[in-house]
């Protein structure tokens, strides 16, 4: 069997990273009526059911993506998790762009053309920010993470610590838990009360895995398992539609979301540490740009061809050729143009630091502009090094004493 886990990677998180991305596609070729014209329950009887709470593998997600962003700003300036985030998010994202305006434009059939302003305005991933039109409805996950990756930045410029983390995860959960009730859409924007609590749990869960769990850790995990209960009727009728959702039981997707914890949470322990599956470390870097390439070129496919295949082999078709288009894009875009990116991003960086903090002669006066230019840079501390991006779950080397 192979071994447990490749350069510190750990294979449990990047199979429930699957499950979460193939819980969404599920949901969208199954329940949706979108691509089939008419109401799927006469079409998948028992898949349609079930499908109905896939759109919780976004839930998922963020309680993975709290975790993972924890470990990977360990030990990272803010430059350096500057660098990595960008360089991980766009270059797929911006084939995803590309291809779905290909497809819906050659055929547009679940949805139009929405016109090269409109194209060229999603390729900054900031169209949320002005209320603008997704190219692709489900990117507007991105823009909930890029302000999580604002709030870490606090904790990245005051040190990556247990004890800051811990501050944030406190200040986060006050914020999120008041600000529907005081009505302040800046607040209400950043603090994210209806995700909040999966990026704190998963925040959490990390500390336990590096500083080993304890009882405020506990408390602060048991504490968003509840105020992750307050918005699911919510989130079922913005997914679902009012009328939908409320015939439907809630109870599902309250067990679905305490079944994430509880996964995220043995993982923490390290009591998934003894899956050894190679092929899920594969399968972990494709979920981005499947989750990117998979709803509207996926259900065009489903609705050109509804007629023609069988509904069960079609769906099942679409999800095996876009897990391959998800690959080829990973590896003919992600990876290269990833790698471009942070190099051409670090050297970048490199120069403003060279130019900020010049070298001071041996009288502690700055040096002249042509010895600082002549002078050779100074290799950076191990803890501040660059290197090549690590897939997103790698671990770092724990520290010898941890906080208490």
């Amino acid at each position: 069997m192979a071994e447990l886990r490749s350069g510190n990677r750990l294979a449990a998180l990047d199979g429930l990273r699957l499950l979460a991305a193939l819980m969404v596609v599920f949901y969208h070729y199954v329940a949706l009526a979108r691509p089939w014209g008419h109401d799927t329950s006469t079409i998948f009887p028992t898949g349609h059911r079930a499908a109905q709470y896939g759109w919780l593998g976004v839930e998922v997600f963020f309680l993975i993506s709290g975790f993972v962003i924890c470990m990977s700003v360990w030990g990272r300036t803010l430059g350096d998790f500057a660098v990595s985030r960008l360089s991980r998010l766009f270059p797929a994202y911006w084939a995803g762009i590309l291809l779905t305006t290909v497809v819906v434009k050659t055929w547009p059939e679940v949805d139009s053309f929405p016109g090269w302003d409109r194209v060229i305005n999603n390729l900054s991933m900031l169209q949320s920010g002005d209320d603008s039109p997704d190219i692709d409805p489900v990117y507007w996950t991105l823009f909930v993470e890029l302000k999580f990756y604002l709030i870490m930045v606090a904790v990245v410029w005051f040190g990556v610590t247990y004890r800051n983390c811990l501050i944030l995860c406190g200040v986060w959960t006050v914020a999120a838990a008041l600000a529907p009730g005081l009505n302040t859409p800046l607040l209400t924007s950043f603090a994210m009360p209806q995700y909040a609590p999966f990026f704190i749990a998963g925040i959490a869960f990390y500390l336990m895995r590096r500083h080993r769990p304890n009882a405020i850790l506990w408390a602060l995990v048991a504490l968003q398992l509840l105020l992750a209960q307050r918005y699911i009727d919510h989130r079922m009728a913005t997914s679902l539609g009012k009328a939908v959702a409320a015939a439907l039981p809630s109870w599902p997707a309250r067990l679905v979301i305490i079944a994430a914890f509880a996964l995220v949470g043995a993982i923490a322990l390290g009591l998934l540490d003894r899956i050894r599956w190679k092929w899920l470390t594969t399968a972990g870097v494709l979920t981005y740009p499947l989750y990117l390439l998979h709803m509207n070129i996926g259900m065009t496919l489903i609705h050109h061809f509804r007629g023609r295949v069988p509904a069960p082999v079609l769906v099942a078709s679409v999800t095996v050729l876009m897990l391959v288009a998800a690959w080829l894009v990973h590896r003919v875009v992600e990876r290269p143009l990833g790698k471009w990116l942070r190099t051409t991003m670090r050297r970048g960086i490199d120069d403003v630091r060279r130019h900020v903090a010049p070298r001071r002669g041996r009288t502690g006066q700055p040096a002249t502009a042509t010895a600082v230019a002549a002078a050779p840079v100074p290799a950076a501390p191990r803890t501040a090094r660059f290197d090549p991006e690590p897939p997103p779950n790698r671990e770092p080397e724990p520290e010898p004493e941890p906080v208490k």
